[in-house]
């Protein structure tokens, strides 16, 4: 039996289903990421694995106990929130010890734990600071200590670095998953930055309006998306409604041209349409020898985005976005000019029709 079991979980406000029938399993130690935009169910299911929320229906195992109506003091759970929530009228170290002194714990324990969580966040000298004499990425440290310092069972993140600027929040998580590791505490994260769920994930549950439309490696989710809302909403794609044309060795027309994919189509008939989909990454200006596929059209627009230059050709009524290298030798194409661009069989992907 998995460590986190959640099973048929569903959660209503009045008349509105917010979480449809959820089930998820977590192994000990795994870092799981709930990805998503506003609105889809993410937090809610945090919130109920921490007690915050009352289920509707269905069920949360912990460590093979029952959870699902236990209030959250007697769940053993670490949270750590969007707006840190830590109390202003206590030091850093009142802040860290606040849940031993709860416990009942006694001085010196406090006082030894929280000295280690100190050392753990790497704050060992601010311990006598108040909250406002810290910045952000410090008081988001000092909340993920308050949380660690009780040893919970589970470790759970509510967007934690959304408040902070882009360059901590890069930092942040990285100390963040390295903790984890370290301490190989089992962790939920909830987080709308698919950059931060694909860089620090075990595995990534993408939410849709209350449902999970996928589970999987970050890996799995970025390069095999399963339905169109997964495709579009991690990564940058191209999606194309294309026209089969012979399910049994792969070709299909995209925009009037033809083109093969690797892709297993065998469950669609001639003529049936299929959402295909390519990454900009996967395509190259130029090109077509060997077995590659190639589409030609018009470049409509180059963008210098720093680190790559996104070129989107216009074919007849469809466009395709590319992302070349920044060389600063580099011959861009102009607008207006004649443009092919190719890709391997295995890049095309296919997008179930659910």
């Amino acid at each position: 039996m998995s460590f986190i079991e959640i099973s048929h979980l569903k959660k209503s406000f009045g008349p509105n289903t917010v979480v449809h029938d959820f089930n998820l399993s977590i192994e000990k130690g795994e870092f799981i990421s709930f990805l998503g935009p506003s609105g889809c169910g993410k937090t809610t299911i945090l919130r109920m694995i921490a007690g915050f929320e009352t289920a509707s229906s269905g069920s949360i195992r912990v460590g093979g106990a029952e959870m699902t109506h236990l209030p959250p003091a007697k769940r053993n759970v670490g949270m750590v929130f969007q707006a840190y929530a830590l109390f202003p009228n206590l030091t850093v170290a009142g802040n860290i010890g606040f849940g031993l002194k709860i416990a009942g714990k006694d001085r010196s324990e406090i006082d030894a734990r929280v000295a280690e969580m100190l050392e753990l966040i790497k704050l060992p000298d601010l311990g006598d600071r108040y909250p406002y004499q810290l910045s952000g990425g410090q008081q988001q440290r000092v909340a993920l200590a308050r949380a660690l310092a009780i040893k919970p069972q589970v470790l759970l993140l509510d967007e934690p670095l959304s408040a902070l600027d882009a360059k901590i929040r890069v930092s942040l998580r990285e100390e963040i998953r390295a903790l984890q590791r370290e301490l190989g505490i089992t962790t939920v994260f909830v987080t709308h930055d698919q950059e931060e769920a694909l860089s620090i994930s075990d595995r990534i549950v993408v939410m849709n309006e209350g449902r999970a439309d996928q589970v999987g490696t970050p890996s799995e989710i970025y390069n095999n998306p399963a339905t169109r809302f997964v495709a579009s909403f991690v990564g940058t794609l191209n999606l194309f409604e294309a026209r089969v044309v012979d399910p049994a060795t792969g070709r299909v027309s995209i925009d009037g041209q033809p083109v093969v994919t690797a892709r297993d189509i065998s469950t669609y008939g001639i003529a049936d349409e299929a959402t295909v989909a390519l990454r900009p990454e996967a395509l190259t200006l130029g090109g077509g020898e060997g077995d590659r596929n190639t589409l030609t059209g018009t470049v409509e627009e180059v963008a210098f985005l720093g680190a790559v230059i996104r070129v989107r050709v216009r074919l007849r009524e469809a466009r395709v976005s590319l992302d070349i290298f920044n060389d600063p030798a580099l011959d861009l194409p102009k607008i207006g000019a004649a443009a092919t661009v190719s890709f391997k069989k295995d890049d095309l992907l296919i997008i179930d029709r659910h």
